[in-house]
């Protein structure tokens, strides 16, 4: 499939500028295509390690009967997102992923369950992850997306107050 150009070129991100958005990101938003043909989008906590989006989510319930009917999904992050009344506009930094979803098993889901770990408590010993895990296991599951296509912007205000900045090639 052929993914549209972003509009306003001039303010798309390069793929590694997008990808340290998704790797800093504190949360993001999840779309299935839910019940009824409606889109479904859920706030997910989720880590990004470069090739994949990690999730965790319980292991029955909407968005998995979603993923596992249609794992086409879509997921987003805004970061540096500031209101700026007097402009009637926002300040902000956005990346969409679409992709693939898969439900996680086995080693596959202990690698992305550690990568959740990780990121949401960098400090924490290998043991106390572990204990974790393995606590949760058993009542959650792991979903793993696999990027066909990421597309980063920044907003106006934002590439105004910046400057020039050097560009990679477009995603």
């Amino acid at each position: 499939m052929e993914f549209r150009k972003m509009r306003r070129s001039a303010q798309e991100l390069s793929r590694s500028e997008a990808e340290k958005l998704l790797k800093a990101a504190s949360h993001g938003v999840l779309a299935v295509s839910g019940d009824g043909g409606y889109p479904y989008a859920v706030p997910m906590s989720f880590a990004f390690d470069g090739g994949k989006i990690y999730l965790h989510s319980a292991a029955v319930g909407h968005k998995i009967e979603a993923i596992r009917r249609e794992p086409k999904v879509s997921f987003c992050v805004v970061t540096r997102d500031s209101v700026i009344p007097e402009k009637y506009t926002t300040a902000f930094e956005s990346v969409i992923v679409f992709g693939r979803a898969e439900i996680l098993e086995g080693d596959n889901a202990l690698a992305a369950m550690e990568a959740l770990a990780k990121k949401y408590h960098p400090n924490g010993t290998q043991k106390s992850r572990d204990d974790e895990i393995s606590g949760a296991m058993g009542r959650f599951c792991a979903i793993a997306i696999t990027p066909e296509h990421i597309s980063g912007k920044i907003g106006r205000e934002l590439l105004k107050e910046e400057g020039s900045r050097c560009r990679e090639n477009s995603i």
